[in-house]
């Protein structure tokens, strides 16, 4: 048996599987591809979790719009954040190409043009479904380490949540939490303290700086209501198909505390609401995550610590999480031994550095006969990379540098018309985007307030006037110094009469 035959038998043993799986292309060996080498990915395991990564170019934007289309084939929803805006194709077939047809067939698969259901959505001021969630959602743990707080100043975050349960005050938005920091140090601030205990004005004031701050990223359009529900992502089309949610996220790039903030809560949302699925045959759900770089982007050892929890606890609800991104150093190792999937493409060497970080890429992957994973690194083309996955017993498969199959749909935008008529003609468009704005804290409290200062104003009235009417007494029971004379001289005479008299 000669090398390539041996190869071959080698990834077909190693890739086989009995359940359902997605084909992402074929294996490669000397830089040639390997007819119907098939590297088959079992839908059991897409909940292990994965990661896309590779230098600008490469191509991890068309492996994870490869994924997505044929996870919506096997009728599983796939929720994709579209940081660069240019996954918006997948509404739409490709147009084809001679080099596609030409890929296809050095790997062995027929080629077809498709088009797939698409969901745009959107945490900013960009068109789409809007997704938002309340404060009171996030709960004071969440919000917490969202905001990066102290020990105290979590104490009091828990505080402020637990006089709005107990006196019925929504908390919805950002500015119903600002309202009722406000009023826990100011007008609120005796009743407050005589129930839950003291609040320092300096740590309220530290946590409106970061409420304030996280304003200013766009949290204002985030936080409130109507709360978007998360079973909205698990839809299928008339088909069958799992349907692809797109979120826009171009206006994000700068704004990573926004980013992190939804990710955290759209993650912690799934927790609670789905279900335990056990050792099922397919994922309920997969997120993509592009630029992953940007959740972990200056978080806290708090924030870290709550995505890690996460992403160890999230798999035995059926989630499976991809993070997209340059460099796997990019990810917290503590995130990286969690996933199952890897998928590596080219890494460029133009630096000492950059050579470091390819040797420290090839040790997170097997060992090889057939591959010197350092040099190949470097030297893989566009659409092709180093794949290993689990099989179906969690197994690590062989390392198969492998040519990735094309996308069934456009590998460009959507133009402006397109886009508009695809986010219009959604079935949940206006259940999500009509604007609500009901009682909750804000309101009440400012009520609350005008009825305090109203009182005040009273009771500070009846002051004035009982000064001024007890002035008015003192005023009148003083004689004038006139009369006082005029009333002495009259007594004089009187008693003088009265002796001439008795004389």
């Amino acid at each position: 048996m000669n090398r390539k035959e041996a190869f071959f038998n080698q990834i077909n043993k190693g890739y086989q599987t009995k359940g359902d799986y997605i084909v992402l292309g074929s294996g490669m060996l000397d830089g040639e591809t390997i007819k119907d080498a098939f590297i088959k990915v079992p839908l059991k395991t897409l909940n292990r979790h994965g990661l896309i990564a590779g230098a600008t170019g490469t191509g991890k934007t068309k492996t994870l719009q490869v994924m997505a289309e044929n996870l919506s084939e096997k009728g599983i929803p796939s929720l994709l954040m579209d940081i660069k805006g240019d996954l918006s194709g997948l509404a739409q077939p490709s147009a084809g190409h001679p080099k596609i047809d030409e890929r296809h067939e050095v790997i062995g698969l027929p080629f077809e043009a498709k088009k797939f259901p698409v969901e745009v959505l959107t945490i900013s001021e960009q068109d789409g479904v809007r997704l938002r969630a309340t404060v009171s959602e996030f709960g004071p743990v969440l919000l917490s380490r969202i905001l990066d707080l102290s020990e105290a100043q979590s104490g009091i975050v828990s505080i402020i949540f637990k006089y709005c349960d107990d006196n019925k005050l929504p908390l919805l938005d950002l500015k119903d939490f600002r309202k009722v920091l406000q009023f826990a140090t100011e007008e609120g601030k005796e009743d407050i303290q005589s129930e839950y205990g003291l609040i320092s004005t300096a740590s309220t004031g530290a946590i409106l700086r970061k409420i304030i701050e996280l304003d200013q990223q766009g949290g204002d359009l985030f936080f409130g209501e109507r709360s978007f529900e998360v079973e909205d992502l698990v839809r299928k089309d008339d088909d069958g198909r799992g349907v692809i949610s797109v979120l826009r996220l171009t206006d994000v790039q700068d704004r990573p505390q926004l980013f992190s903030t939804f990710m955290l809560q759209l993650l912690a949302e799934i927790y609670a609401t789905f279900p335990e699925q056990g050792d099922s045959g397919k994922p309920e759900l997969v997120i993509f995550i592009d630029e992953a770089h940007l959740i972990f982007k200056e978080a806290s050892k708090a924030l870290l610590s709550q995505i890690e929890s996460i992403v160890k606890l999230i798999r035995s609800k059926g989630i499976g999480l991809f993070f997209v991104t340059q460099n796997p150093n990019d990810v917290p190792d503590d995130v990286l031994g969690q996933l199952g999937l890897k998928v590596q493409h080219a890494l460029r060497a133009f630096t000492a550095k950059d050579r470091k970080a390819i040797k420290l890429a090839a040790e997170n992957y097997p060992s090889s006969e057939y591959y010197d994973v350092d040099e190949v690194l470097t030297k893989m083309g566009i659409g092709e990379a180093f794949i290993s996955a689990l099989n179906e017993k969690g197994i690590p498969t062989p390392l198969a540098c492998t040519m990735l199959r094309a996308p069934m749909s456009r590998m460009d935008i959507l133009t402006d018309k397109e886009l508009n008529d695809l986010i219009k003609n959604s079935r949940i468009y206006y259940k999500y985007n009509e604007v609500i704005d009901r009682e909750s804290a804000f309101e009440i409290l400012s009520q609350k307030i005008e009825k305090i200062n109203e009182k005040e104003d009273v009771e500070e009235r009846k002051k004035e006037a009982q000064k001024s009417s007890s002035s008015s007494r003192s005023r009148s029971s003083r004689m004038n110094p006139i009369l006082k004379v005029v009333t002495s001289a009259t007594f004089i005479r009187g008693v003088l009469g009265i002796l001439k008299r008795v004389i």
